[in-house]
């Protein structure tokens, strides 16, 4: 994946895993909040792969 692809895709896991966890916590559903936690720090995990790889591009552009 290109970096902008990694933070789109990082962004989408991120805003679905923190829907999870409102949802789990509105339905005392913990299993459910759980889930919601884990793809939140994918996505953020997502988007930082994406920063990496955007600011490696950009030194062998100077280079």
């Amino acid at each position: 994946m290109g970096s902008t692809s990694d933070k789109i895709s990082g962004m989408g896991n991120e805003v679905s895993g923190k829907v999870k966890q409102a949802v789990g916590d509105m339905t005392d559903n913990h299993e459910l909040e759980a889930k919601g936690a884990a793809q939140e720090a994918k996505g953020e995990a997502q988007q930082a792969k994406g920063k990496i790889k955007e600011a490696g591009k950009d030194i062998v552009d100077r280079a």
